[in-house]
């Protein structure tokens, strides 16, 4: 009885497990669910991980490694571009305008502080001239004297008082002044200041003016190349002359000045403006305030570099600018005395300025003429005697 209760119970447990609509299904209930879970579980974990990208846990030994998703870098954020501001004429012409009153005020400045005389006190306890130059001397043309000096004797870059020596030794050949000379290109090359035209003629009197008055480069190398010495010979003549004249600083690589082989000091360029006072035909010509030339057909008017000489309140017997950016601004004059008429050479070498160059002079011969009867005296003898 009990072996055939155990088959109709293991009967019912199968049938039911096959066939749920039997109303024994609850006692099967176990046997699907567990069938179900156990291969259900993996599939659906796997999924999850598939779907979400959920770490992955595997266990080997008991333990248990998980391993993090890549986290992908956040993109980096551009920062907009400034934008341009739109160009606008009215803010264009209010910048020009705020740059030009900067520079007339930085000159405004310059030129008060050129005008104003500056004094020191010497070893002695003399209260004497302080410049700004670089080198300067009052030369005493009688005696020889040096009348007070600063660096006067240091060798430095003379720029266009180089065309003094052109002029002495253009016209130490006695040269017909009315004959004509056709300028050349290569007379025009990098020439800077100069009032001349290729293929145009021009006569060796017009050429010396616009030499010595405009300082006319293009000028100086006609003249040169036009002498009996040609180019090359010209300035071996210039260096000649200078050792004949005692002009032991000095030295000369080209007519014009332009380049800052040039040199020379302010002591032999006192001596230099103070032999050339001599000559009627270089002395006439640095006193002239304008003069008109031709070239070609053109009339061409120049006026004097020499400050002192176009205002006229100061009595020039000879002078001669120079500018180039590696001499400064040089002025060398020979100068006559109100009260007594004596000359004096001033040169003023290095200036900062234009206008400084000749400020500088006005101010040494200003100190020279309040100073002049203790330092000249009367005569050249007691002139001698004052400033031994």
């Amino acid at each position: 009885m009990e072996s055939l209760h155990y088959a109709c119970a293991l009967k019912d447990v199968c049938y039911n497990t096959d066939t749920p609509r039997n109303k024994l299904f609850f006692k099967g209930l176990s046997v699907i669910r567990a069938r179900l879970f156990t291969t259900v579980r993996p599939i659906c974990l796997l999924a999850a991980v598939l779907a979400f990208g959920a770490p992955v846990t595997t266990a080997t030994a008991g333990q248990t490694t998980a391993k993090p998703a890549a986290t992908a870098p956040a993109p980096a954020v551009k920062k907009p571009a400034p934008k341009k501001p739109a160009y606008s004429a009215k803010a264009a012409r209010a910048r020009r305008q705020q740059v030009a009153r900067a520079r007339a005020a930085a000159a405004a400045k310059a030129l008060r502080e050129a005008q104003t005389p500056q004094f020191k006190f010497d070893d002695t306890g003399a209260l004497v001239p302080d410049i700004r130059a670089e080198a300067a001397i009052i030369y005493n043309p009688v005696t020889g004297q040096v009348l007070w000096e600063s660096h006067s004797q240091d060798q430095r870059s003379i720029a266009s008082i180089t065309k003094v020596m052109t002029a002495v030794v253009f016209l130490e050949e006695s040269p017909d002044l009315s004959d004509s000379v056709v300028v050349q290109r290569a007379d025009m090359r990098n020439a800077s200041t100069t009032y001349l035209k290729s293929g145009e003629k021009i006569t060796k009197e017009d050429l010396l003016h616009l030499l010595l008055i405009a300082s006319d480069n293009a000028a100086a190398r006609v003249l040169a190349r036009s002498s009996k010495h040609g180019p090359e010979g010209f300035i071996e003549r210039m260096n000649e002359k200078a050792k004949e004249l005692g002009l032991t600083s000095t030295k000369y690589a080209d007519p014009s000045g332009l380049l800052a082989a040039n040199l020379s000091s302010a002591y032999d360029m006192a001596k230099l403006i103070t032999y050339v006072s001599g000559d009627s035909r270089i002395a006439n010509v640095m006193q002239k305030q304008t003069y008109s030339a031709t070239s070609g057909r053109r009339k061409i008017t120049i006026h004097s570099t020499n400050q002192l000489v176009r205002q006229g309140d100061v009595d020039v017997q000879a002078g001669k600018t120079g500018f180039i950016s590696k001499a400064g601004y040089c002025l060398a004059t020979l100068l006559r005395l109100p009260q007594s008429g004596q000359q004096v050479a001033v040169v003023v070498l290095g200036a900062k300025s234009n206008a400084g160059r000749f400020w500088e002079t006005r101010h040494l011969f200003n100190w020279l003429s309040s100073k002049a009867q203790d330092l000249i005296g009367g005569t050249p003898v007691e002139a001698a005697a004052a400033t031994n």
